[in-house]
Formats: C-alpha cells, sequence, structure tokens
C-alpha cells in the first residue's frame, strides 16, 4: 500500500520521459503465492537526453526485486537502487537503445487492495488503471509510454486452464510437470495500464462479428462455471455496440478476437484493456430472475461504454492522467448515445440528467470541486469522479450543440484520423474541432479548465403593443476551492417560444446575443435577446434537452410551469417543467414543517400528476420518471444549507401521499391495468411498463391496505424488477411489519447462494429509512453472506447507507457517522481505493444543521488523525475538511 509522500501532481510540470519502451515482452509463471514475472524492455533513449541520465522506473506494492539486467548482463548492486516505489538504474549503456531485462516475484493471492495482479475466486486477473502496472513490474508506468507488448503465461493447467491477455492469440502448448503456457501479442502500441491478464478455469459462451470491411472477429465472454447462460445479454449488447459504431463514428474493431472475462471481485464497474475487457460480474450476468430492468439497461450500456473505448481511449489515449476526461469524458458521451438510439431518446436524457445532479452538480459545489481536466492532483486515483464522467460527457456534448451533428463527425473523423496511436491532449482534441469549422473554441475551452457549475439568471417580459419579447440572461460562476474568481462561459442555452395553442412559434432574434438553430449562445455576463413579430405572450422553455450543464434561476411563474408541463414539445424541458414544481411543493413542505405546519399540495399539481400518469401519447418509461419525487438528495441541494433531513424525508412523504391521495382511483386503475401477461422481454417497451407499475405501487402502498397490496405484488413477480421493487415498498415504508418480515425473510431463502442478488437484499435494507437502521447494519455486517473484502458486497451495504440513506447515515447523534468512520479505516488497510470512494459521503457535510456538521466533521477528523494513511483515503479526507 502506497502510503503519502506529500507528492502533488501538476499539469505544468509534465515533460516528456527522458526514455521510451517501443517494445514490451512479459513472461508470467504464475503462483499463488510465488508469481514470477519476468519483463524483458527494449529501451530507447531519446536523442536529446543525456547518456548520463538514469532510467527511473515506477514500483508500488509488495513486489520483490530478484534480477536485473542489461543487454545480458546482471547489474551489480551499485548499479541501481531499488526502493517499493522506484528502480533507479545509474549504469547503462552509451548506445541509444538497449535491453532491459527485470524480474520481480509477486504473491497474487495476498492482494487485496485488488489492483496490479490478484486472485479473485481461483482466477487470477489484472487491474493497472490508474498506476497498477507497477505493482507488477518496474515499469514507466504513464500513459504516454507506448508499447508493443507480447505475453507469455505459464500455469498448472489443472490450476488455470484458460491463458488470456490482450491482442491475438500466437501459440499455446504443453509444459512438463502438468504445466501449460500461451502466448498472445498485440500489434498496437498502448500504454501500460491497458495491459491485462486473466489466468484461471471459467466457463465460455462464443460468438463472432463480421466487421464493415468484411473480417471475421471471434467473440467471447468468460463467466465462472454454470453462469453460462447469464452472459447472453451481455454479449448480444456487445454485437450491437460494434455495429452502432461503425455506423455512427465509423470505427471498426482492429484484432481477431475481442474477450470479456467477469470476475466477483473487482474495484470499478470494468476495464477496457485492448482486447481484453475485464468487467465487474454485476455488469456481465443477467436474466429474469436474478437482474432488474436497471440491470440489464447498465449491462448494456457498460459493455457498449468498455467496447468504444477501443478507439476513445486505446487507439487514442491520453498524453497524462490530467487528460483522463479525454477519454471517459467522450466515451460515456459514446455509450449515452449508444443507449439512446438503442431504447428512448427522451427517457435516457432525462435520467442522464438526473445521475448529473445527483452526482456531479454536489461535487461542484463541495469541498472536493475540480475542473473537467484537474490541473493538480495527489492521487489520481480519487479523479474517476462524476465531473471526469458524467461533466465531461456535457462538455462533448456542448461541442456538438455549438457546430451541429453534421460538423460536429466531420471533427471527430479528423481526430481519429491525425490522432491513431497517440496520446495526445484536450488542445488536440479541440483543435481538430476548430479545424472542420472554422470556430475559434478557446472561451468555450473553459469548460474543461474551470470548476463549477454555471448559472443563468433568466427573466422575460413582453411588449404587446410592439409585439416584441424580450429575454434578459445574466452568468455567473459561484467560486470553488483554489478558484475564487471565475471567467465567463461560452454556454449554449437551447429555448423554445411556446405559443397559447401549445405549439412552437418561429421567431427570428433582432438584437442581443447569437441566435442559432434555436440556440443563444451566451457568452458575455448579461444577454438581452428581443424577438419581434410575437403576436401573443408566449412562454419560455428554457435548456431545451438540457444543452448545457447548469442551475437556472428562471422568473417563470406557476401558470408558465403547469401550461410547459402539459405542452412543451421538447420532452426534456416538459419533464423539467413538472419537476420544478414538485421541488417546489417539496421545498415549501418543508420550510411549512420547520415552521410547526402541516405541509399541503396544491390540488392542481396532485391533478397534473395524475393526468401525466394517464397521458397515453407518453411512454411509460417517461410517465414513470416524471412521477418519481425528487430524492432526498435532491431536495436538500436546493434548499442548500442548514439542512434537517428528518424534516426533508417527513416532507418529501407527505406529498407522496398527498399526490397518491388525490389520485388513487385512477392509479390504482392503471397499476392493475398495467399487469404483464407472457413471456418476460428486457426490451424498452417492456421495462417502462414495468417502472410505471412500480411507480405507482410506491405510491398506492402510501394508502391503506398498502402493506397487503405490496407483499401480493411480491409474491406475484416473475421476474426481479417487479420482486425487488415490491420489497423496497415493503422494507422502506413499511418496516417491521409482519409483510416486510415475511418478504425479506423469503428473498434471502430464495437467493442465499446468488451473491449478487444478495447484495440487492443488503442494499434494500441499508436504504431503509430511520434511525434505527445504524444498528441493523451493524448486525448485517455480521451476515454470513457480508465480506468488507468484496467490493460488491461493501458497496451494496455501507456505501448505499452512507451515500443513499439521509435520514440513517445522518442521524442526529453521530452514529451513522461513526459507523461510517469505522468501516473506512478497516477498509483502508487492505484496500485504499474503496476505502476513499466511501469517504465521498461527506463531501457536502458543510451544508448541514450545526449538530450534524459537529458531528460530521468529528468522525472526519478521527479519519484523519489515524497514522499511516494510503495517499488515497488521505486526500479524499484532507480536502473535504479543507
Amino acid at each position: 500500500m502506497r502510503t503519502d509522500i506529500g507528492q502533488v501532481f501538476k499539469l505544468e510540470d509534465y515533460r516528456p520521459s527522458d526514455y521510451l519502451i517501443p517494445e514490451t515482452v512479459l513472461t508470467f509463471r504464475l503462483s499463488p503465492e510465488n508469481t514470477i514475472v519476468v519483463a524483458r524492455l527494449s529501451v530507447e533513449r531519446r536523442e536529446a537526453v543525456d547518456p548520463s541520465t538514469p532510467l527511473v522506473l515506477a514500483g508500488d506494492g509488495p513486489m520483490r526485486l530478484t534480477r536485473v539486467a542489461v543487454d545480458g548482463r546482471p547489474l551489480a548492486e551499485q548499479d541501481y537502487a531499488a526502493t517499493q516505489e522506484s528502480l533507479t538504474i545509474t549504469r547503462l549503456p552509451s548506445a541509444r537503445r538497449f535491453t532491459l531485462e527485470i524480474e520481480t516475484q509477486l504473491a497474487p493471492a495476498q492482494n487485496e487492495a485488488l489492483m496490479g495482479l490478484y486472485r479473485s475466486n481461483g482466477v487470477y486477473c489484472t487491474q493497472c488503471e490508474a498506476e497498477g502496472f507497477r505493482r507488477i513490474a518496474y515499469f514507466l508506468d504513464r500513459p504516454d509510454v507506448l508499447s508493443v507488448y507480447t505475453v507469455r503465461i505459464e500455469a498448472l493447467r489443472s490450476d488455470a486452464p484458460l491463458l488470456l491477455s490482450n491482442g491475438n492469440p500466437v501459440e499455446s502448448g504443453d509444459l512438463p510437470g502438468g504445466r501449460h503456457y500461451a502466448i498472445w501479442h498485440d500489434p498496437f502500441p498502448k500504454p501500460s495500464y491497458l495491459f491485462a491478464l486473466v489466468a484461471g478455469d471459467l466457463g465460455v459462451i462464443r460468438d463472432s462479428f463480421v466487421t464493415m470491411s468484411g473480417r471475421t472477429v471471434e467473440l467471447g465472454i468468460y463467466v465462472e462455471h454454470g453462469k453460462e447462460r447469464l452472459a447472453h445479454y451481455a454479449m448480444d449488447a456487445l454485437k450491437r455496440s460494434m455495429k452502432w459504431d461503425e455506423e455512427v463514428f465509423g470505427c471498426e474493431y482492429d484484432l481477431d478476437v475481442f474477450n470479456i472475462v467477469a470476475v466477483s471481485d473487482f474495484n470499478m464497474g470494468a476495464m477496457e484493456n485492448k482486447g481484453l475487457n475485464i468487467f465487474n460480474d454485476k455488469y456481465v450476468l443477467a436474466d429474469q430472475e436474478t437482474a432488474t430492468d436497471a440491470d440489464f439497461a447498465n449491462i448494456e450500456a457498460i459493455i457498449a461504454h468498455e467496447y468504444f473505448h477501443n478507439w476513445t481511449g486505446n487507439r487514442i489515449t491520453c498524453r497524462d492522467w490530467f487528460q483522463l476526461c479525454l477519454k471517459e469524458g467522450l466515451t460515456v458521451f459514446r455509450d449515452h448515445e449508444f443507449s439512446a438510439d438503442q431504447r428512448s431518446r427522451a427517457v435516457k436524457r432525462i435520467a442522464e440528467v438526473r445521475t448529473l445532479r445527483a452526482h456531479q452538480f454536489p461535487e461542484d459545489q463541495g469541498p472536493l470541486a475540480h475542473p473537467v481536466r484537474p490541473r493538480r492532483y495527489r492521487e489520481i486515483n480519487n479523479f474517476y469522479t462524476a465531473t471526469v464522467y458524467e461533466k465531461g460527457s456535457e462538455v462533448v456534448r456542448m461541442i456538438r450543440t455549438v457546430l451541429g451533428a453534421e460538423t460536429f463527425r466531420q471533427g471527430m473523423d479528423l481526430y481519429f484520423l491525425r490522432h491513431d496511436g497517440q496520446a495526445v491532449t484536450i488542445e488536440d482534441f479541440l483543435k481538430a474541432f476548430e479545424d472542420v469549422s472554422g470556430r475559434d473554441l478557446s472561451q468555450f475551452a473553459l469548460w474543461y479548465h474551470q470548476a463549477g457549475t454555471p448559472n443563468l439568471a433568466v427573466s422575460s417580459s413582453y411588449d404587446a403593443a410592439a409585439r416584441e419579447f424580450v429575454i434578459d440572461i445574466e452568468q455567473s460562476v459561484p467560486p470553488t476551492p483554489s478558484e475564487s474568481r471565475k471567467r465567463l462561459m461560452h454556454i449554449p442555452l437551447a429555448f423554445g417560444l411556446v405559443g397559447p395553442d401549445g405549439k412552437d412559434i418561429v421567431a427570428t432574434a433582432v438584437e442581443g446575443a447569437t441566435v442559432e438553430g434555436g440556440v443563444i449562445h451566451v457568452r458575455k455576463r448579461q444577454h438581452s435577446v428581443r424577438f419581434s413579430g410575437i403576436e401573443a405572450r408566449p412562454a419560455l422553455s428554457l435548456n431545451r434537452g438540457f444543452s448545457a450543464p447548469v442551475t437556472l434561476s428562471a422568473t417563470q411563474g406557476d401558470d408558465d410551469l403547469f401550461f410547459l408541463a402539459s405542452h412543451d414539445s421538447d420532452e426534456y424541458a416538459r419533464w423539467q417543467a413538472f419537476n420544478t414544481l414538485l421541488t417546489d411543493a417539496l421545498i415549501n413542505a418543508y420550510r411549512l414543517l420547520l415552521g410547526g405546519k402541516t405541509p399541503v399540495l396544491a390540488p392542481r399539481l396532485g391533478r397534473l400528476a395524475g393526468k401525466i400518469a394517464g397521458d397515453t401519447s407518453l411512454e411509460e418509461a417517461y410517465r414513470a420518471l416524471a412521477l418519481t419525487l425528487p430524492g432526498e438528495a435532491d431536495i436538500a441541494r436546493d434548499i442548500g444549507k442548514n439542512i434537517d433531513p428528518d424534516a426533508v424525508f417527513t416532507a418529501r412523504r407527505a406529498i407522496a401521499v398527498a399526490i397518491a391521495r388525490e389520485n388513487k382511483e385512477m392509479f390504482s386503475s392503471l397499476y392493475r391495468d398495467l399487469h404483464a401477461e407472457g413471456a418476460f422481454s428486457p426490451d424498452a417497451a417492456s421495462a417502462g411498463r414495468r417502472a410505471l407499475r412500480n411507480v405507482l405501487l410506491d405510491f398506492l402502498s402510501l394508502l391503506d391496505g398498502g402493506a397487503g397490496l405490496a407483499l401480493s405484488h411480491f409474491h406475484a413477480a416473475t421476474n426481479m424488477t417487479d420482486r425487488a421493487a415490491a420489497l423496497t415498498v415493503l422494507a422502506h415504508v413499511h418496516h417491521g411489519s409482519p409483510q416486510a418480515v415475511e418478504a425479506l425473510a423469503a428473498f434471502e431463502k430464495r437467493y442465499a447462494a446468488d451473491p449478487l442478488v444478495m447484495d440487492k437484499w443488503f442494499q434494500i435494507q441499508a436504504g431503509v429509512p430511520g434511525p434505527q437502521t445504524v444498528e441493523s447494519v451493524r448486525a448485517l455486517m455480521r451476515h454470513p453472506a457480508f465480506s468488507t473484502t468484496n467490493p460488491n458486497r461493501l458497496r451494496a451495504l455501507v456505501g448505499t447507507f452512507s451515500s443513499a440513506n439521509q435520514t440513517g447515515f445522518h442521524r442526529a447523534d453521530g452514529e451513522g457517522y461513526r459507523l461510517w468512520a469505522e468501516t473506512i479505516l478497516e477498509v483502508e488497510k487492505r484496500n485504499p481505493q474503496m476505502a476513499a470512494r466511501l469517504a465521498t459521503a461527506l463531501r457536502s457535510w458543510r451544508s448541514l444543521d450545526p449538530q450534524r456538521q459537529a458531528k460530521a466533521r468529528e468522525a472526519l477528523l478521527r479519519i484523519a488523525a489515524t497514522g499511516n494513511l494510503s495517499a488515497d483515503l488521505k486526500d479524499i479526507v484532507e480536502r473535504t475538511l479543507a
């Protein structure tokens, strides 16, 4: 475990390495406790570098160096210096090119950090992003050092009949003593973070794909024996991803094989290693009995995401880790577009925005705020954030909005052509779009360089006599840590003017900001955009399609919002209008509660909820999203400060009950009508019907007889989506009732042998609202199926409790924080990455009421005061406390 050495890496300090490694030949002699790795590196000194310059290779972890040789000559101890962090070789040949051979010994079975080479349920696997390769061999472990890899793997055939690595298979055969070997070669130069190895005894499903140039690619998905039947949806998603990338971006796969391996111990969701993707099995295995519709959608999206990395991340990679958004934000944009084309574009967009607001907006507004391209970091593992991924995706989407779809595609084509096989920067990416469009994107580039969520204050006025409509816009960007003064952004604000008949008014701006194709280009602090020839006052539809990741302070009355919620032609903006009305109602209910008054719901808002629920012109999935109330964390974010989570929960429950009462008959009738008959299908339409029915169950369960209805739903369920939805209602709304106890016991008995489904059981109970859940979580941590060494179990129970349970985690006496701190300190000893990710749960602690703030700070200080913290955890805690 690498502890903090006080080093801060800065973007301005970047310089190319003194040496390159054009070719890497690796030999692995696998053993659980004593794996031998021989790395034969073809090293090349850059032409301008002095021959006396030492070669410094990175290292990390409990790796033992046993031999170093240059051009076949073993080095004496005085010719090099080896530490846990580095190998420095001072005696080097005068020739620019030489061969370096390094032998190390590892114990994969003891590697609980799950970085480098480790064992998962008896399977050897690797995770090298961001800096895991240096735990395998001393190396120039940085993304701008690209090398062609040839890998030989040796193992006992009985222990590991399957031997996989990157690239194409070259050779395999038997060795003495029951051992065997396989050789793999990847002809495409890649950074060490994309290296992968898997060896073990796994089942497989196979298929093939014919590329647009007529080449046949052999496909394989490897899973634990007996789970092969659960991998077919993932294979289908893979083939659809390959075809979509050819059709939409012109990107063709380039190797003879493409393999996916699912493992049960993985810190992340998946990893895009060239030709050998390694996945958390949660994002591969699925059928109707064990996976929800959300699981199916996630599998589809993540399979696509990792495959799309083949071009945006692998063929073109990052010059340095400050450019992480260049591969992640861009690839998230691509997987979002894929999912939108596979399912519903409007529903997908709303879901994306909900995710962004739930995870990235709080990050931008708190102590962990950083630009999409950070300028400095202490531990790169802590920058795999919603800002890099989700906001990074939004920035790419804005480029398309600014330039138009056709020019955007031309820019992507030029980017692929110009930089294939290179390690590049954000500037290289933007230059491709500037060159094809002729536009200057220097102001727009601030989206990459400046932290914080911009705010647009918008007001409007209508002059009936002059038939003019004016939109006034003022932009501001709030200060963030290390950035108190902000520069003005280029914000593409999509808008519409909706006439009294519910149709868009086609109008031309006569003065003000640049307006192109329904988009106002906000570049200055203030704009006043004037439209003429407007016969009647329109309702102003703003940020259509969520064209920019901003907050809006719009002076819109309820009448306009009600009108837009019923008539806006932009489905995202229509959803947003209704969501704004709900949010305002929830905040008002919260304030009434704090003032000792009873929350009330405006009758017309309740009726509008019923109207949306029954509007058959809208997709069922869309209606389900519209009826889903903003979450407690969303409400707290909009309130801003001095938050009482208990009052937020009570206010939200009161509004939900009021909506349910207002629409009881209509919701009950629609709930019955949506009952599905026939075979299960994970397609978007079927999933949408289930989603709407389960949202209606959420409301109806709050009324008399709700527990019985939910229990009937649970027992009648023929798929995991419906079963888990009913169990959640019983556990969360009717906690401790006989019906809830019965359902929880039945679920556990049925799925006790399936770890992924048991994760749902833990997760549902971790989310039960109320102060008693702290004790419940402590008890569940002693359950035989729970383990803090498995990231999925940890995320399901402790992660859900600390990030999603507002009343339980934020218990007024601080017991939730104490449990959280204890767990983090235990986990950190084995897996610093997981500990650091759990630690982000208190990023918004300063928004709480004073009593909770004091308890939260106490827990953070307890962690900070612990000696010998890993760099990962110390970095998060210190920034959170700053």
